[in-house]
């Protein structure tokens, strides 16, 4: 009954949203053609206008009374007209627009916005562009979500200096993260990756939240963040990026873009950083972030020809960490509390794209093979890793009758083989996983909707079924409702995803058996653009909700003394419902408020309580100002974590704490940047208003007692930071 509930509401909704004509315009100068930004098309009969997107295409609502003449006008081209009729509703335009030669001498500028919500898009996707990831530091993807309210990352444990990031709150496991539609970041990079890739090499990254398609696998629970980094054909001929901040750490970052010819170019990319000064500014007797180095380098190739586009390439890094009691050296006789962390990796990518010769079909090919160690000492407990990987995906995409129904059709695979070791416990298996997958969409005037299916075969688990279902109805011209389900599953790696809970003296049980967890996500968004102090602003809000089938639970209040990872007995859910306004008071000042309620719960200890470690409210606030010159640029994020439940600690009978919640705490951080040609020089500050946790680690005098626990990280440990830096770019010379 739901099922025809559910196509006799799209069929309703499409019927009656078919008053909106999308299309897109191009500008065509010496004979090449490239989509126009902002390019404007106005109604006369209704005077109401749009502008384009990035990618050169629009949507415009169409009045009752037809024909109608369209007017589109863009800087730097004639300006055209077009007459629509009732016909044309259920078409597209493609429109070209001829360069008008304008004197070189005249500059047109436009104000581009850092971070957005594509209007265009089914999917709730949220684009932070480079603008955006230089208002920080932005050291590396990690740092990348200072100014965003999406995505929190938050430190693991007081001793490896490790990072994960929350989406909806939950575990950064059931994010899939890629590196433009690779997957990255799992397996065994899952815990200390996400300091691996630099800033600097990132030019946008895409954050969906809820399930992504079924061209995107089978792991996406919570949402995807998918990083597009710099593409060789428009890279600086040289990029060079330092900094440093009062902790001791330093880097260097570059980059270089190569022209060979008019079909190939390759981008070359390098990094270095390290920790070389041991930190205990809460004196506790640990360094509160450990020293060692990084080395990463990338280098990618890039193929454009008429029918075929391709690109390869290798990523390199290998990373090596100490932390730990101040003073511990690595080696037997030490006698102090050490913290060793190495992880060396290497994946070889390949992606291909065919255009046939049948208008509207192609084929793309996407391929990573991928090798990766870890490990790693805490105190007493060791852990090795070794996983090869190899991935597979195949996608066919055409039409059927015309572009307002597309369709895709893939085949895809994942290899696996895990090897993984801590003190006793092994979880070593060997895991192959083909699938195949099929997507339609079908695009309307004001109704857009994506319904895939795709089917896997695991040769542990057997097959796995994986609905998903995307639309988006364009309410006005100004909003946008948006509406998803959809399925998701993996298989828990129990070990490296709680790998920091080996900086405790509770012991490790382990899970009688590993089962694929599996949840379903269901959400609704709205996004609304009106009128501001006579300027554009936008109001997002959305709501998400994931239940889960079964989930890897990690118990750490059955028992004081131990660690229980268990198959959901019960009940895992999380709600997640967030607010945000962005808008300009005045043309150079940028304001964005946001804020996000939480409440994820399971079953622990035989009662449903709230997951440890996330706050239930979060407020944030970003201002950036930008002088008229362009010269100098300032950005302020606060951010308001409220309360999270913590743990229960073995502690308590010896009075060493009592305390099973967290503090209400802030961090503000803030950075100038003063540009010069092609020169940036940035200061900037972290965590300004000092806040530090106290008591970070319980019982820190007697790290190999029975008491001693480094888990508990709420909050900043190390106080506030100060750092400095420049960009500097060598740009490509542009031909006449």
């Amino acid at each position: 009954m739901l099922k025809y509930c559910i196509i006799s509401a799209l069929l309703l909704i499409s019927s009656i949203a078919n008053a909106q004509l999308k299309g897109i315009v191009l500008g065509k100068a010496h004979d090449k053609e490239a989509p126009i930004y902002r390019a404007k098309i106005k109604s006369v009969v209704a005077g109401e206008g749009t502008l384009t997107g990035e990618d050169g295409q629009f949507q415009i609502i169409l009045p009752k009374d037809l024909p109608d003449t369209l007017v589109i006008s863009a800087f730097g081209y004639l300006s055209d007209t077009i007459i629509v009729t009732k016909e044309d509703r259920f078409g597209s335009l493609k429109i070209t627009l001829f360069s008008d030669q304008l004197l070189p001498e005249i500059i047109v500028t436009f104000k581009r916005d850092t971070k957005s919500i594509s209007r265009l898009k089914v999917q709730h996707l949220e684009n932070l562009g480079l603008g955006e990831l230089r208002k920080a530091a932005c050291c590396n993807l990690s740092e990348s979500f200072e100014t965003n309210a999406s995505v929190d990352v938050n430190i693991t444990d007081a001793v490896s200096g490790a990072k994960k990031i929350q989406m909806m709150g939950l575990d950064g496991v059931y994010t899939q993260i890629q590196m433009e539609n690779i997957p990255y970041l799992r397996g065994l990079e899952s815990s200390f990756g996400l300091h691996s890739m630099p800033g600097t090499w990132i030019n946008s990254i895409q954050i969906t939240k809820g399930t992504g398609t079924v061209v995107n696998g089978y792991e996406s629970m919570a949402g995807l963040v998918n990083m597009e980094l710099h593409k060789p054909q428009e890279m600086e001929r040289l990029f060079v990026n330092a900094y440093g901040n009062r902790f001791g750490r330093a880097e260097v970052n570059l980059h270089s873009g190569i022209k060979i010819n008019e079909k190939w170019s390759t981008g070359i990319f390098a990094h270095g950083a390290g920790v070389f000064v041991e930190n205990d500014h809460n004196d506790d007797g640990f360094m509160d972030v450990p020293t060692g180095t990084t080395a990463a380098f990338l280098n990618r190739w890039q193929y454009q020809g008429k029918n075929m586009e391709a690109q390869f390439g290798f990523n390199a890094y290998n990373d090596s960490k100490t932390g730990g009691q101040v003073g511990y050296k690595r080696g037997p006789a030490s006698g102090k509390y050490g913290v060793e962390m190495d992880a060396s990796h290497i994946d070889v990518f390949l992606k291909t794209g065919i255009f046939m010769k049948k208008p509207y079909n192609s084929i793309g090919l996407v391929s990573d093979f991928k090798y990766q160690t870890v490990d790693a000492l805490f105190g007493n407990h060791i852990f090795r890793g070794v996983e090869q990987r190899g991935y597979f995906n195949g996608i066919f995409e055409s039409i059927i009758g015309n572009t307002n129904h597309t369709y895709k059709l893939g085949l895809n695979a994942v290899y696996l083989d895990l090897k993984q070791q801590m003190d006793s416990l092994n979880d070593d298996r060997l895991e192959i996983v083909p699938g195949a997958f099929a997507e339609y969409t079908y695009t309307g005037a004001r109704f857009i909707a994506v319904l895939g299916v795709r089917s896997d075969y695991h040769n542990i688990y057997g097959f796995e079924f994986s609905p998903r279902l995307h639309t988006k109805l364009a309410i006005s011209e100004y909003t946008d409702l948006r509406f998803t389900i959809g399925k998701g599953w993996r298989v828990p790696n129990y070990m490296i995803d709680n790998i920091s809970l080996l900086a405790t003296s509770r012991s490790w049980v382990s899970p009688s058996e590993i089962k694929q967890e599996i949840s379903w996500n269901t959400g609704v968004s709205l996004v609304h653009e009106f009128k501001l102090f006579k300027e554009k602003a936008t109001f997002v809000v959305d709501y998400f909700y994931t239940f889960f089938e079964n989930q890897m639970i990690v118990d750490r209040d059955i028992n004081a003394n131990q660690v229980v990872f268990s198959n959901l007995s019960g009940t895992s859910f999380s709600n997640s419902l967030q607010a945000e306004l962005s808008f300009s008071p005045v043309n150079a000042i940028d304001v964005r408020f946001a804020y996000k309620l939480l409440d994820v719960r399971a079953q622990y200890d035989g009662k449903i309580q709230q997951n440890v470690m996330v706050p239930n409210h979060r407020g944030f606030m970003n201002i950036g100002y930008k002088t008229k010159n362009k010269k100098w640029m300032y950005d302020l994020t606060l951010s308001v974590f409220g309360r999270s439940r913590l743990p229960i600690s073995q502690l308590d009978s010896v009075n060493f704490t009592t305390k099973n919640t967290s503090d209400i705490y802030p961090m503000l951080n803030g950075q100038i940047t003063y540009v010069h040609k092609n020169l940036e020089i940035y200061v900037g500050g972290e965590n300004l208003t000092n806040f530090k946790q106290q008591g970070a680690i319980l019982d820190a005098e007697n790290p190999f007692g029975n008491y001693f626990d480094a888990t508990r990280v709420w909050g900043p440990i190390m106080g506030w930071n100060i750092y400095v830096g420049f960009r500097f770019a060598i740009n490509k010379k542009e031909t006449k």
